[in-house]
């Protein structure tokens, strides 16, 4: 089912929206300071590709720790760079998510890609500091990361 939602996504216009992200990426390529912008695009243009069966998570909820090895790019300089990311490329991903998840919606055959389309749309302000993974994976940091922080809560230590 995976298989062909991403095909009919693709073929339906995700190729399109993807185009954008790459032009994104690269943009923010030729700059120094736009390299973690470049790496999220890319990772961002191939969920906005194929986007069914994969989902986004935070790198702290795959790091078991709650701290990241790319620490500083979710800090205070990822900050700045999703920031920059949202006033250039991001609202304009977003209003193209937007009018493509109004458009799905039309139809009952195309609100799954609609719903799809609305979950990139709020993906696409604040890409730096996000894993494209598996949806099983994605599951399983959520459910690690939920343990953890309740764990904290009580006290323990795991």
């Amino acid at each position: 089912m995976r298989f062909a939602g991403n095909v009919i996504w693709f073929v339906l216009g995700g190729w399109y929206i993807a185009l954008l992200w790459l032009l994104g990426a690269a943009l923010f390529a030729l700059s120094i300071v736009g390299i973690p912008l470049t790496i999220a695009a890319l990772q961002m243009a191939s969920l906005s590709a194929w986007p069914f069966g994969r989902e986004v998570v935070h790198v702290r909820e795959l790091d078991g720790r709650g701290v990241s090895a790319t620490t500083a790019v979710t800090g205070t300089i990822g900050f700045i760079v999703n920031v920059i990311w949202a006033l250039t490329f991001g609202w304009v991903l977003f209003l193209a998510y937007l009018v493509a998840g109004l458009l799905c919606c039309l139809t009952l055959i195309g609100i799954p890609f609609g719903l799809q389309a609305f979950k990139l749309a709020g993906i696409s302000f604040w890409p730096v500091g996000r894993r494209v993974v598996t949806s099983e994976l994605a599951t399983l940091a959520r459910e690690q990361a939920a343990k953890a922080k309740f764990a904290s809560y009580r006290g323990a230590t795991t």
